[in-house]
């Protein structure tokens, strides 16, 4: 295992730095690769053949800039666009994101679950299959989070907008007994202290997927003979198709991340 090249991870815009995050924490020895596409995000409404070729540019852009894995960091495109990817760029391994509702159904007490995604991730066959497998005998609500992304792709996360937005899609499911709120949009992870501010005093668990798809990853790095070596000094790249002022300020908020997590 003497690989250097890089991992791409891409999400529609800033939403994948919290898988970011969390691959750096876990694989610290690797290079990350960004691509936030930012000139097409958000993707929660379009239709599913307009993702996918956005996916598949994105992914392509990766390859192209010699990623040897790509993390497709966005619910949506992988509800959209993972099968059709995994097919075209076999056998490079990548890994999509998957709703947390197996460790939500299996942590519920009350038996109620609470999901917040995008449109097109709860009309993907991917939510439910997974609800379908899971959930038998458990109530799950689930919710689009209508105004999450603009709010974190315009640095608002911790303004009173942003509090009343969640508040009106978060307090409902607790209002039902929900004890455990699944994050399926990476993007909403940047909202988890105004949600844990909004669900205190009601015991509710908030599951953020991204550490688990960075365990994955390293999964399958090992699978696949891909591991940096032990001592390599990682870089770390950013892209995007739209301009040079958005691929800045995903930078500032990658490394914003890093200090919000510490």
């Amino acid at each position: 295992m003497n690989d250097t090249r890089p991992i791409g991870v891409y999400d529609s815009g800033m939403g994948g730095l919290t898988v970011w995050r969390a691959l750096r924490e876990a694989l610290p020895e690797e290079s990350l690769l960004y691509l936030g596409d930012g000139k097409n995000c958000p993707y929660g409404s379009r239709p599913q053949a307009e993702i996918r070729q956005l996916a598949d540019a994105a992914v392509a852009r990766l390859v192209a800039e010699g990623c040897k894995m790509v993390v497709v960091a966005c619910n949506t495109a992988t509800a959209a666009a993972i099968d059709f990817l995994r097919t075209k760029y076999a056998p490079m391994p990548l890994v999509g994101m998957e709703p947390a509702i197996k460790p939500a159904c299996l942590q519920t007490r009350s038996g109620v679950v609470g999901v917040l995604a995008t449109e097109r991730s709860l009309d993907g066959d991917l939510f439910r299959q997974t609800a379908a497998r899971y959930a038998s005998g458990i109530e799950v609500i689930a919710a689009a989070g209508h105004g999450f992304v603009e709010l974190v792709e315009e640095d608002r996360e911790e303004t009173p907008e942003a509090e009343a937005c969640v508040r009106r899609i978060v307090e409902p499911m607790l209002q039902r007994g929900a004890d455990q709120i699944v994050l399926g949009c990476t993007h909403y992870p940047f909202l988890l202290p105004v949600i844990e501010r909004i669900a205190a005093g009601s015991g509710a668990h908030i599951v953020d997927p991204s550490p688990a798809v960075a365990r994955r990853a390293g999964t399958l790095l090992d699978r696949f003979g891909l591991r940096a070596p032990v001592g390599h000094h990682p870089e770390y790249g950013f892209l995007t198709f739209a301009d040079e002022t958005y691929r800045q300020r995903l930078i500032r908020k990658a490394w914003g991340s890093c200090e919000m997590k510490q």
